[in-house]
């Protein structure tokens, strides 16, 4: 009832788990033994490269930590308590905010982790920088949380050019210091900080943010407080940074409802199916972006697949032998006529198969009996007597 004879017809379950336990990606003779990520380092540069060079991307920008399940042992494997998955492989990964492009991704593999240090900026400060080289002095600006933000960060970024919004935390070295009274929901606070706007809002606790890219303004939410029946308010910058900072995190939800990610000993081949869960994505949105057509993301994958297949598939040999095949309800039902099995290239003439009711029938002894005739329906190699009438007739043959 739940078969899915599409995939048998493309290879064997044999084939594919075979296939699947000797992908590889590097050379482990001429490896750099010393680079943490060296099973998968070629994979991924080769992909973050293309998408930095494919899709330019609109002014705003987020970025944001991403965490892949895994609970192997793995010397740069993360805790991460508020995660989904709480125990995995940290990403930096930035992404276009209008769009959900993902434009790069850095594996956090602690010390090692390939970034370039900026003086005074911090590891957080220099995962930035490293992401947004190839952007700065293009005039975007980025959403980032308060793990990256800092007053030094956001002053670097606007001497490149470049905006920057954030929650952050108080204590952050160069924050201006605000009134120390406890403040009642919906009050707040703005001080200037040079070129920096720094505020503190209370909603259900107190809210730091800071930004180059807004003003000392507030703006109604459209949203009406039931208590009070006043229209609720809000400072610009806090609206802004909560409508633009989840493009990571919406990534992430969109590829977990499709994912093609399989379980595996092996923690490279997890970070390749996860970088080919991205890849896809983000075709998908080249797509949309190009066509102006708007499909769901599911229905891409299956036509991109189905394109693949007709590009590179070839058809699959006749089955010679192997497991018994599952058996075929309709077998008792449908109407059947005896055919004789296809001509293999090796064999010609004299192709023959093992007998279904022979092999695994249960009213006589075992027997592996070769025959030339098969149910063209059933696809199921048969003698013509007394083996095709049994099958067809007979429930327990």
């Amino acid at each position: 009832m739940f078969a899915t004879p599409f995939f048998a017809t493309l290879f064997s379950q044999d084939r594919f788990l075979i296939l699947l336990r000797c992908l590889h990606f590097v050379n482990n003779a001429t490896a750099i033994l010393s680079d943490p990520l060296y099973k998968i380092r070629i994979v991924l540069i080769s992909l973050t490269s293309a998408f930095g060079r494919v899709f330019v991307p609109y002014k705003d920008l987020c970025i944001d930590e991403s965490l892949m399940l895994w609970k192997g042992r793995l010397a740069f494997r993360q805790y991460i308590p508020s995660k989904r998955h709480r125990f995995g492989v940290k990403f930096f990964v930035m992404c276009d905010v209008k769009t959900g492009y993902v434009l790069d991704i850095i594996v956090y593999t602690g010390s090692t982790t390939d970034i370039k240090h900026y003086e005074g900026l911090g590891v957080s400060g220099s995962v930035v920088m490293t992401m947004l080289a190839p952007h700065l002095g293009k005039g975007h600006t980025l959403y980032v949380d308060n793990w990256y933000s800092s007053p030094t960060l956001f002053q670097h970024l606007l001497s490149n050019s470049t905006g920057a919004c954030g929650t952050v935390r108080s204590n952050r070295k160069g924050m201006p210091a605000f009134g120390c009274r406890k403040m009642q929901r919906g009050e707040v606070e703005f001080q200037e900080n040079g070129q920096q706007l720094a505020v503190k809002w209370h909603d259900k606790r107190d809210v730091h943010v800071l930004s180059t890219v807004h003003t000392a303004t507030m703006s109604a939410t459209g949203k009406v407080d039931h208590l009070t029946g006043e229209r609720k308010i809000k400072p610009d910058c806090v609206l802004d940074y909560n409508l633009k900072m989840g493009a990571v995190d919406k990534a992430d939800m969109i590829n977990s409802f499709v994912e093609c990610t399989r379980k595996t000993t092996k923690w490279y081949k997890k970070i390749f199916f996860q970088l080919i869960d991205t890849a896809v994505l983000n075709g998908s949105i080249v797509h949309r972006q190009l066509t102006g057509k708007v499909i769901t993301y599911q229905k891409y994958r299956e036509n991109l697949m189905r394109e693949l297949l007709e590009e590179h598939h070839t058809p699959r040999r006749p089955s010679t032998g192997g497991r018994p095949a599952l058996d075929n309800p309709l077998r008792l039902t449908a109407r059947h006529f005896p055919c004789k099995v296809p001509q293999t290239a090796a064999q010609g003439s004299r192709t023959r198969r093992h007998c279904k009711v022979c092999l695994s029938g249960a009213r006589r002894r075992k027997q592996r009996k070769m025959t030339k005739y098969m149910c063209l329906a059933c696809d199921t190699p048969l003698c013509i007597s007394p083996c095709f009438e049994e099958y067809h007739m007979l429930k327990h043959y």
